[in-house]
C-alpha cells in the first residue's frame, strides 16, 4: 500500500462508519432485513487533527476477501507493520462548528468494496464535501458491520453478471468491436443487457434503493454538517457509477453526477438526463457507457483514459503492480485527473462556485463537451 496520495485541499478529513438496518427484504438472503453500512467523510479543521492517529484502511479479513474478488496482492502483515495500511483521514476527527458542506453519495463497483475509491473520496472532502459511500452487502468484496458481522459476498453475485454466461459475455466482446453512433452504441448495449443482464439490472435498483436508504439516514441525523440546500451530487465506479447516472435520471434530490467506467445497466432507454454528468471511460467499456451523450438537457462531458484498465479508476492502481490488470497509465496521474474533474464538476454544479466546469486534458487523456441536445 504504496504512494497513497494526500489530499490537496484547505481541510484535513474526518470520517466515521455507520450500519443503517431497514425494513427492505433482503433478496439474496431471504428471511432478512436489508443492511446499508456507509463510511461518511467530512471537512475538519487541520489544527483539529494534531497528535490524532490516521484511520486504517482496510481489516485483514478485506485484505484476504480482496485477493479473491480482485486479485490484489496485499500482504496485510507486511503492509500493518511497516504503517502503510492506513488512510490519509482521521476516525470521529471534531466537526466544524457551525459550518455545513454540499453532499456527495458514492458508490462502489460490483465485488469491490466500500473504501476503494477513497482516495478520490477523502480529495472531495478535503475540498469542503461530505461524501457518503455506501456499502451493497452480498455485491461486495465483503461487507463490514459496525457490530462486528461480516457478510461475504454472494456466491452469484459474479457469474449472473450474463445469463447464459459465454453467449452474454461475447456479446459484449463483440459491442467493443462494434462501429456506429453513440445512439446506435447504446441502443445496442441495451439489446445485451436486456437479454442477458437481467440480474444485474435487478441489482442496479437495489443499489439505488440503498443509497437513498443513506441519504434518509443523513438527512435525519447529519444536519449538523451536510447543507442539504445545494442539491446532492452523485458518484460511483463501475456498476456504482451506473447506479449514479439512475439516481441522476429519476431522483430530483441528485442535481449531478459522474460514472467511473461503468457500463449503463439499467432501464435509461429513451430516458432524458436533466442534470450536469461526467463519463468517464477506459477504452475497452467505451462504447458501452454512450447512453449519457444522448437525449440530454444540460451539459455532459465524455473523458476517456488512455492506456487505463477499468479497475485502474478505483484505489486499486496504487496497490496492485500488474500493468495488465491496472494498465500502464501512471496512477498519480490518473488519480490526479480524477479528482480534478470531479472537483470541477461538483465546484460547478453542486457548490456553484464556478459558471463552467474549466476542463483540460492532456495527451493521455482527452475530454469532450457534449452540448444539450434536447430542449427543456
Amino acid at each position: 500500500m504504496l504512494n497513497i496520495p494526500s489530499p490537496t485541499g484547505e481541510y484535513a478529513v474526518g470520517t466515521f462508519t455507520h450500519t443503517i438496518y431497514t425494513d427492505r427484504e433482503e433478496i439474496l438472503a431471504p428471511g432478512s432485513k436489508r443492511v446499508v453500512p456507509v463510511r461518511v467523510y467530512y471537512p475538519v479543521t487541520k489544527e483539529s487533527v494534531e497528535g490524532m492517529s490516521k484511520a486504517k484502511y482496510m481489516s485483514r479479513e478485506m485484505a484476504e476477501a480482496l485477493k479473491k474478488s480482485m486479485h490484489a496482492p496485499i500482504n496485510y502483515d507486511k503492509s500493518d507493520a511497516a504503517g502503510e495500511n492506513v488512510s490519509n483521514c482521521y476516525e470521529n476527527a471534531p466537526a466544524i462548528d457551525g459550518k455545513r458542506f454540499p453532499l456527495i453519495m458514492f458508490n462502489h463497483g460490483l465485488s469491490s468494496f466500500r473504501e476503494a475509491n477513497s482516495f478520490l473520496c477523502i480529495e472531495l472532502a478535503s475540498h469542503g464535501y461530505v461524501v457518503i459511500v455506501v456499502t451493497h452487502p452480498y455485491d461486495s468484496a465483503l461487507t463490514e458491520l459496525d457490530d462486528g458481522t461480516k457478510i461475504a459476498m454472494h456466491k452469484n453475485s459474479t457469474k449472473k453478471q450474463y445469463e447464459p454466461f459465454l453467449p452474454g459475455a461475447f456479446s459484449v466482446l463483440k459491442l467493443t468491436a462494434t462501429k456506429g453512433t453513440d445512439k446506435e452504441l447504446a441502443d445496442k448495449f441495451d439489446v445485451i443487457q436486456n437479454k442477458y443482464c437481467k440480474y444485474i439490472q435487478s441489482r442496479v435498483d437495489e443499489w439505488m434503493k440503498d443509497t437513498l436508504s443513506a441519504v434518509d439516514y443523513a438527512k435525519e441525523n447529519l444536519n449538523n454538517i451536510i447543507d442539504f440546500s445545494y442539491g446532492i451530487g452523485a458518484t460511483g465506479h463501475s456498476l456504482g457509477g451506473a447506479t449514479a447516472y439512475m439516481l441522476c435520471l429519476y431522483n430530483n434530490d441528485f442535481v449531478c453526477g459522474a460514472n467511473l467506467d461503468g457500463a449503463l445497466f439499467g432501464n435509461n432507454k429513451d430516458k432524458i438526463l436533466r442534470k450536469p454528468f461526467a463519463q468517464f471511460s477506459c477504452k475497452t467499456n467505451l462504447k458501452a457507457e454512450t447512453r449519457p451523450y444522448i437525449d440530454h438537457t444540460k451539459p455532459v462531458f465524455g473523458v476517456l483514459f488512455q492506456k487505463m484498465q477499468h479497475i485502474s479508476f478505483s484505489d486499486m492502481k496504487h496497490m496492485i503492480p500488474i500493468k495488465a490488470i491496472v494498465g500502464k497509465l501512471d496512477p498519480d496521474l490518473a488519480h490526479e485527473y480524477v479528482c480534478k474533474i470531479h472537483l470541477e464538476l461538483f465546484d460547478s454544479y453542486l457548490k456553484k462556485t464556478k459558471d463552467h466546469p474549466e476542463l483540460k486534458g492532456c495527451e493521455m487523456i482527452t475530454i469532450k463537451e457534449y452540448q444539450p441536445d434536447t430542449a427543456e
